[in-house]
């Protein structure tokens, strides 16, 4: 019996769209933009039994290019039955894979193309010419709110395993109507020589590859600490269940810890909700450069085949995610998220001195449930870990090729860093918003902002040094948005004021940001107004399902105004209720030279961590390790 929470399987997939087509919903025009699980009620699931009854629904998208509309379509796989069919006007949904295939095709097929092309930088052939698929994204023309559209950035290769981004195509953007695939014009923008140089970065290509690199293996003998039934996944005293759909990719479900014989829930649902990677550039050929990777792509259609020793060490195990392509036919990502567990140092240590040659030491370690998606050039893996100590943290792996431009000779740009002779990066920012919806112990949670500050100089501080933190309850939408707060060390708590623990006090999570930053561009700038959910780093709204994703349902090409900027307008009440805690974080990138041909990994994230919901450390109880015959002198723990 599946979890109500698992993923559409490759034949629940196949069926909804067997009906639909046997419904005559999918005309030939008809796109079919995602099939995902329509999740059940909240109470069925975390009443946890009846679960075979659960409808196995599927939600559907469906984009008709023959007529611009929208349609989403609820299928049940339960009683073969569309449920509903509905027209959704005005908006365009994420752009399919086979869109960004078929847009690459009509560029370097296009006369209007190839003649500007030719005048540009005088190739006659497109053989070696890279087109990325870019949204046009809306800048306030009528073309834009009509008409389904890209403006795709192009490259030339010298060779066809040459590094494709080493020489932009600066001052020349193809138009493309994605509905009829045909290029409407090709926009000029000036004229920049093809970069002289090439860089690559396959291991065939690169000259002297270190020989020092020592063979490490990752063993367990006995085989993993985890256990997979399905999507359903047990290590040590936590539970979940793993998802995945096309737009969000890896999500998790029903998080609980068993803790003195019960499983108590602490997150029911954990997903990226957006992302926008915003361009500092204003010169022509760059100023529209602005991605909305989950609404405008998709997260999980861009999901990369995971390989054993590469992506991922150790004992693994993998997750197929089961999707389809524009047309309906099955689409199998093989190995598309990967877990194993991983040494993490020290978990706690402590050395009584009375006794100096019997310390206490437990090592860490830590679950990982990983997916990586490769969205043009760049490269974003989702890690979530989780420790036996309770904590979980989520951590975005920031890697790939950045998103290149042509200078001039001897020119320096203002915008961006020269990684190489006339190539240049512009600065840009990746914002990330993640959508935590908390059951401490039950859905009747409340949020508190806690801020920590010193206490006033009086007779009652006398040495000056006391400080403390004071937790605000967060009562309406408005109140909770919030910034990070240096000054004030402001964390954020999620409590269940009717369970207590040990020490009489509500049981509890504390959320902790990591690295963070502030948008640069205008309030005013159109990205922002469509993404207007990097206006505050942290927000919380009551649980609603239909409110998934940061931006609104359709960011892709939108007029902005949509998402949390909207419902948080209702300034709903959100204490001792069931809340839902967004976070917005942000990455500003201002490139080096040492990030090209590819970039070093960064990382963002944040961490959750237990705040009373136990009565002592759970890591209590973790056995110590076998202790090793010294191998080698020196000591690292």
């Amino acid at each position: 019996m599946p979890h109500p929470l698992e993923p559409l399987s490759a034949a629940e997939v196949a069926r909804a769209i067997a009906l639909l087509t046997a419904a005559g919903k999918l005309a030939p025009t008809t796109r079919v933009v995602s099939v995902m699980l329509k999740e059940p009620p909240k109470a069925l699931v975390h009443g946890g039994t009846g679960w075979e009854s659960a409808p196995r629904d599927a939600a559907v998208v469906l984009f008709d290019n023959a007529t611009n509309a929208c349609y989403e379509a609820t299928v049940s796989g339960t009683r073969d039955a569309i449920d509903s069919f509905t027209h959704v006007p005005g908006v365009q949904p994420t752009m399919t894979i086979d869109e960004q295939v078929e847009c690459e095709r009509a560029v370097l097929n296009s006369p209007l193309f190839r003649d500007a092309l030719r005048c540009h930088c005088g190739l006659t052939d497109t053989a070696l010419v890279m087109v990325d698929i870019w949204s046009a994204g809306y800048y306030g023309t009528e073309e834009e709110r009509g008409t389904r559209l890209a403006r795709p950035l192009c490259f030339v290769r010298s060779d066809p395993t040459d590094n494709g981004y080493a020489r932009p195509i600066e001052g020349l953007r193809p138009v493309v109507d994605l509905n009829t695939m045909q290029v409407l014009r090709v926009e000029e923008f000036g004229h920049w020589p093809l970069p002289p140089g090439a860089c690559n970065y396959a291991a065939h290509r690169v000259p002297n590859l270190r020989r020092d690199v020592k063979p490490l293996a990752i063993t367990q003998p006995e085989g993993p600490g985890f256990t997979l039934d399905g999507n359903c996944i047990t290590w040590q005293k936590w539970s979940l269940v793993i998802g995945f759909n096309a737009r969000e990719g890896l999500t998790l479900h029903h998080i609980r810890y068993r803790d003195r014989g019960r499983d108590r829930s602490i997150l029911y649902r954990a997903s990226l909700t957006e992302m926008v990677v915003p361009y500092a550039d204003p010169s022509a050929t760059q100023a529209r450069k602005n991605a909305f990777d989950v609404g405008e792509y998709g997260m999980g259609m861009c999901a990369n085949s995971l390989r054993l020793g590469c992506d991922c060490v150790g004992h693994i195990a993998y997750l197929d995610a089961h999707l389809c392509d524009s047309r309906g036919k099955p689409l199998r990502i093989e190995n598309a998220v990967c877990v194993h567990e991983e040494d993490y140092g020290t978990l706690w240590k402590h050395t009584d001195r009375r006794l100096p040659d019997a310390p206490e030491v437990r090592r860490s370690r830590r679950l990982v449930i990983s997916s990586v998606s490769t969205v043009e050039n760049y490269e974003y893996g989702f890690f979530w870990y989780f420790y036996q100590d309770g904590n979980i943290q989520f951590e975005i792996k920031l890697t790939g090729v950045l998103s290149l431009g042509a200078a001039q000779p001897g020119e320096k740009p203002a915008f961006g860093t020269l990684v190489a002779p006339q190539v240049y990066a512009p600065n840009h920012q990746h914002f990330f918003n993640v959508r935590l919806d908390f059951d401490i112990d039950g859905i009747a949670n409340t949020v508190q902002r806690v801020d920590v500050a010193p206490d006033p100089l009086d007779t009652n501080n006398p040495f000056e040094n006391a400080f403390r933190a004071r937790a605000t309850a967060l009562e309406t939408e408005k109140q909770a948005r919030a910034h990070l707060n240096l000054e004030t060390a402001r964390t954020w708590k999620i409590i269940n004021p009717h369970v207590t623990n040990a020490v009489g006090e509500p049981v509890g999570y504390k959320f902790f940001p990591g690295d963070n930053c502030f948008p640069f561009a205008s309030p005013n700038a159109w990205w922002r107004k469509r993404a207007g959910f990097v206006n505050h780093h942290v927000w919380v709204t009551p649980f609603d399902e239909a409110e998934k994703y940061a931006a609104g349902d359709y960011p892709n090409q939108s007029a902005g105004g949509e998402g949390l900027v909207k419902w948080t307008e209702a300034d709903r009440p959100i204490a001792d209720t069931d809340v839902v805690f967004w976070y917005t974080f942000g990455h500003t990138h201002l490139p080096r030279p040492e990030d090209y041909p590819v970039m070093p990994t960064a990382y963002i994230g944040f961490l959750l961590k237990p705040n009373g919901f136990f009565d002592l450390n759970p890591a209590n109880d973790v056995p110590p390790s076998e202790p090793k015959a010294k191998a080698v002198t020196g000591c690292c723990q």
